[in-house]
């Protein structure tokens, strides 16, 4: 007979089993955006705002999901929405590499990314349940950096001569993979009171709102200069097999510093720490002008 403790231990290890692997798969799209973009260029026929569109209305769809969330999250079994919406996911990747008119596939994409997004929630609302729930936000950062580097990585080697339905129909198996893990999480757990849950401090309005509008300028930053550096590398002369090494690096220096934060979780020192990263980041940014070709992507 199990014990309650050895419940309890049971249902963290599915709720972290769930995050790393959802969080490594759902992602992957974004983060091999660079890949994607330059396929869909050459498929597609597509202008540079063309893309940037496409990526846009799927990481908008990905923020948008959170709004419906506020009617179904205390009311389904979270493994029931979990199996439905990784259906839906599947479904639209398989989809997204049998299209050949743009139109249908921007409406493909949106609907695929609502319904990512859509167990982007669960993911998050299942980590401020755990123990530490910065630590499992850091799980989440770290296995989607993890995957994207892997992807990138492998790319030369297994998708460059392959049409961009490849990495669609790859991302679809993947897809099916997360099916294997909903069983570990608790599909009651936002209907129970939880002893981890916490009550939180009420924030401002304007501390929120100016929070909210630093994580979108962020992402349509962070969006706007990653989905195209396969082209600003191009431009510079880097073959693709090169340009994707040193992403693949990039990803990696990434899963340093998130498995970093990971490690520490909460500390006094998480406002410093984070003001630096976004110097780091706006200093990259700026060294993409006027440096030489090979510093200007590995930056």
């Amino acid at each position: 007979m199990k014990t309650p403790g050895a419940v309890v231990s049971t249902s963290v290890r599915g709720t972290y089993t769930y995050i790393a692997v959802y969080s490594a798969v759902l992602y992957t799209v974004l983060l091999i955006a660079p890949v994607i973009a330059g396929k869909l260029i050459a498929q597609f026929a597509l202008t540079p705002v063309q893309v940037g569109t496409l990526f846009s209305l799927e990481l908008g769809a990905f923020s948008l999901a959170t709004v419906p969330a506020y009617l179904w999250l205390n009311r389904i079994n979270l493994r029931t929405a979990s199996y439905i919406f990784t259906a839906i996911v599947i479904a639209g990747n398989v989809v997204s590499g049998l299209l050949d008119d743009f139109g249908l596939l921007m409406a493909t994409r949106v609907v695929t990314s609502l319904a990512a997004g859509s167990i982007t929630v669960i993911i998050l609302t299942l980590s401020s349940k755990t123990a530490n729930p910065s630590r499992a936000f850091g799980v989440f950062v770290v296995c989607q950096l993890a995957m994207g580097a892997l992807i990138l990585a492998v790319f030369p080697a297994l998708f460059s001569q392959a049409p961009v339905s490849a990495l669609y129909w790859t991302l679809a198996g993947l897809d099916v993979l997360c099916l294997l893990v909903v069983r570990g999480i608790d599909g009651n757990a936002l209907r129970q009171s939880s002893p981890l849950h916490h009550a939180r401090a009420k924030v401002p309005v304007l501390r929120f709102g100016l929070g909210l509008a630093a994580v979108l300028l962020f992402y349509v930053a962070l969006s706007g200069v990653w989905s195209f550096i396969a082209q600003i590398s191009a431009g510079a002369g880097i073959d693709l097999s090169a340009s994707s090494l040193v992403l693949s690096l990039a990803t990696v220096a990434g899963i340093v510093s998130a498995l970093t934060a990971t490690i520490l979780g909460d500390t006094p020192r998480r406002k410093l720490y984070l003001m630096a990263g976004y110097a780091a980041m706006a200093i990259s940014v700026a060294l993409l002008f006027g440096t030489p070709p090979g510093w200007r992507v590995s930056q």
